[in-house]
């Protein structure tokens, strides 16, 4: 690895981008069954030409200009880097520092994070300083030696959208408009494995407890009849559909976060 005296620290402050998807997979067959979910996350893989770790994957990021705030670093790095679009909400979650995490020297790092519906990343295109990207799933990407602390800053930002999946209603970002109980199980499923709460305890927490009651509601058609679908099973399920309450809690249980 080069000697940070061979560097010059550069004038903009970084910007880190962790984009986490929930991709949907069609099970092949003749049995209708839900779709197969995995939580992905957009990584790039640095220019042969980079002077710090050189061909490896990493998160998107790069150095905010001196005209610019970081939040407009990030979305510009997110387009140059990986072309998805300032369509998606980043949000910043950490600055991260310690000697060492870089080779170029004194290198902190500003994190953005987003959990986004695929279609924002359909029309991924490397650029800039990146060589290629792609979506990984996530345990394979866990699974990598990425560039400099990445590993520990992925990992942080892992915990950020778990932890807004089981405390905000952004599930119903990647529902229909009308859903069943085992569809938004499911995702939450996807975000956050350990949460293994029993299906029907999931529905009466939902519909039944004091303080979620009023999260969601039945479907009902124009004349009030209970709404179903056969989307998922040979028999119909009842629908249900999200209000506009936000809990100030875990919506989903009381034991995770």
């Amino acid at each position: 690895m080069t000697q940070s005296h061979s560097y010059r620290t550069p004038d903009g402050l970084p910007v880190d981008i962790a984009i986490f998807t929930i991709a949907s997979l069609a099970k092949p067959g003749n049995y209708k069954m839900l779709a197969e979910r995995r939580l992905r996350v957009l990584l790039v893989r640095r220019s042969r030409q980079s002077e710090a770790y050189p061909g490896c994957w990493a998160l998107p990021g790069g150095f905010s200009d001196e005209n610019e705030t970081l939040t407009e670093a990030a979305y510009r790095e997110l387009k140059e880097e990986t072309n998805v679009s300032g369509d998606v909400m980043i949000e910043q979650i950490k600055t991260v520092y310690y000697p060492g995490r870089d080779p170029r020297g004194w290198m902190p790092s500003v994190v953005y994070c987003a959990l986004v519906k695929e279609q924002y990343l359909l029309n991924l295109a490397a650029d800039t300083d990146a060589d290629e990207v792609g979506l990984f799933d996530i345990e394979e990407a866990l699974g990598m030696k990425l560039a400099f602390d990445h590993n520990d800053i992925l990992l942080d930002a892992l915990a950020h959208v778990r932890k807004k999946m089981m405390t905000t209603t952004i599930a119903k970002e990647f529902l229909p408009d009308r859903f069943t109980i085992r569809e938004l199980f499911q995702v939450i499923q996807t975000v956050v494995p350990d949460f293994e709460e029993d299906i029907a305890n999931f529905k009466r927490n939902l519909l039944a407890t004091k303080t979620r009651k009023g999260l969601i509601r039945e479907a009902a058609d124009a004349e009030g009849r209970p709404m179903t679908t056969d989307r998922n099973s040979n028999r119909p399920a009842r629908l249900y559909e999200f209000t506009d309450y936000e809990p100030n809690i875990s919506i989903y249980n009381s034991g995770l976060f």
